[in-house]
């Protein structure tokens, strides 16, 4: 690390500190040519891949971008700033763990789709109308219709059975206290 002040390159650490929520190291430094001190910040560099677009172009990943459709789509629903922040890093995550180099801009909206299914129904079928590009109110419905039973099928999210695993054999489980006669 260059000194600031004078150029040189030779620098000593003199404290070390996590910041940023253990995001970036701080990091004292001294010059040693000319003994003043400066502070310097290090964080991962993380690459996320480009974005195809539907018609073949290219861009960048934008973080501002899936944060403003994030919140398009769930303004004036009850939702809290920190849980959007969660989604957008859930997302962002998935991304990076994929390891390509690009991806299809219909994948990142079907990652946006899922968190926007457990996060707010209204705001899933808000996002779902302007992705899918719905014609019709008919459309519309089919969407509630698919909601409606994908929540039939899936228990919530944590929820333990009170009953536990269902029986093997068509056997009817046994209540405590009573006997089998």
């Amino acid at each position: 690390m260059h000194c600031p002040f004078c150029n040189n390159e030779e620098t000593k650490v003199n404290d070390s500190r996590l910041a940023a929520e253990g995001r970036q190291i701080r990091r004292r430094r001294e010059c040693l040519a000319c003994g003043e001190r400066f502070t310097t910040f290090e964080t991962a560099e993380l690459v996320m891949p480009m974005v195809v677009k539907s018609h073949g172009s290219r861009e960048p990943f934008d973080e501002q971008k899936l944060r403003l459709g994030l919140q398009k789509a769930l303004e004036k629903r009850p939702v809290s700033s920190e849980r959007i922040e969660e989604s957008i890093a859930r997302i962002a995550h998935r991304l990076r763990s994929l390891g390509e180099r690009e991806v299809p801009a219909r994948q990142i909206g079907e990652m946006v789709m899922e968190e926007l299914r457990s996060i707010d129904e209204v705001a899933y079928v808000r996002f779902a109308s302007v992705y899918r590009s719905f014609q019709d109110v008919e459309a519309f419905r089919d969407e509630v219709e698919k909601l409606r039973h994908r929540k039939r099928r899936e228990p919530l999210a944590g929820q333990m059975s009170l009953l536990g695993d269902p029986p093997v054999g068509g056997a009817a489980p046994r209540r405590p206290g009573k006997r089998d006669d």
